[in-house]
């Protein structure tokens, strides 16, 4: 493992690019290489199994691209595979994510916190530990949200769709008295304008990219491996699905220079 060699990382498509903005930002030295594993899109629905195996092909490929670090920038896949993809890679540091729970509990007035999420997410036995774990004294709304992931992916953010979406997926949160959302997918952040829109404005919202960023450099750190290079790290993105499609969302969600941009195939 080197300094400058790059840091994968990866979701079912575009939803991680709001943790690698988060960790572009935290680290802009680093080099990075992003997939979406977009012909699968959406994990949300799919069996574990399934998961786990796609997981192990892109990690595959990451290993042959030698990067030094590698996050797993998807609620669902995270739960799903987190613990195969570290017993399979013991070498590999691997960083993942998980539903914002504690910070949540600690952040409420209400004692009523909700927490918008992909069905897989929240069938997860991970999410049930966190639940048992740090939510004792706190009622948590779970809502899984079928549909949110597909308008982002088609660039919606806006539109009449993914409010109605919205309207219905946040009413339960409102009507039970939350005070605090979580967004528990990597997607959900490039909602965040509109549920600032939607939602009245005593309400927290929260995600973890940033924490993950922190938690990544302070990893690197520990490693001696950070980037040593001065000037501004390179933003390689990659999908297993349509390239002109990729290219067109993710111009529209990613802000910032990319390098390049290409499709593998991973089967």
């Amino acid at each position: 493992m080197s300094n400058n060699q790059a840091i994968g990382v990866f979701d079912s498509g575009m939803g991680g690019l709001s943790v690698l903005k988060a960790i572009h930002e935290c680290l802009p030295q680093e080099h990075l290489i992003y997939l979406a594993d977009t012909k699968y899109i959406p994990y949300g629905e799919k069996e574990a199994e399934f998961i786990i195996e796609r997981c192990i092909k892109i990690t595959d490929y990451f290993l042959s691209c030698s990067v030094k670090a590698l996050v797993i920038a998807c609620n669902t896949a995270t739960a799903a595979a987190s613990v195969a993809l570290r017993e399979r890679y013991p070498d590999l540091p691997i960083i993942g994510m998980e539903p914002a729970v504690k910070p949540a509990t600690q952040a409420t007035r209400t004692g009523r916190v909700g927490v918008l999420a992909t069905s897989g997410t929240l069938k997860s036995a991970k999410f049930a530990a966190l639940l048992d774990r740090f939510a004792h004294d706190v009622t948590v709304i779970a809502q899984p949200c079928p549909g949110l992931v597909e308008c982002i992916e088609a660039g919606d953010l806006t539109g009449t769709k993914i409010r109605a979406l919205l309207h219905k997926y946040l009413q339960p949160m409102l009507d039970n008295g939350c005070d605090t959302i979580i967004l528990g997918c990597t997607h959900y952040p490039f909602l965040r304008p509109l549920l600032t829109e939607i939602l009245p404005a005593h309400i927290q919202i929260i995600d973890t990219g940033a924490a993950v960023a922190r938690y990544l450099q302070s990893l690197l750190m520990k490693k001696d491996v950070l980037s040593d290079n001065s000037s501004l790290g390179t933003v390689d993105l990659i999908t297993t699905g349509n390239l002109a499609t990729f290219n067109e969302v993710a111009n529209s969600l990613w802000t910032s220079h990319i390098t390049s941009s290409q499709c593998v195939v991973l089967e």
